[in-house]
């Protein structure tokens, strides 16, 4: 999950600045998904319970990475 990947990418590098921006684009890439689930349910791609729950989880997965990013600017 590219999510996921963003934050292990911007983990290994070298300034706080550095993994903030990744962290960022983390976030852009939970809209991604959001996106694509607005598709997948116009296209009946999915059962519309499986999207709410992945819906909630983009919402709480962008909620932690608000509070991360939030902690980290503030140091």
């Amino acid at each position: 999950m590219s999510i996921s990947n963003n934050i292990a990418e911007g983990f290994d590098r070298y300034s706080k600045k550095e993994f903030v921006r990744f962290l960022y684009i983390s976030k852009g890439s939970c809209s991604e998904v959001k996106s694509m689930l607005y598709l997948a349910k116009r296209l009946n791609f999915a059962d519309e319970n499986e999207i709410l729950l992945i819906q909630e989880m983009c919402e709480e997965t962008s909620k932690i990475l608000r509070g991360l990013i939030k902690s980290l600017e503030n140091r």
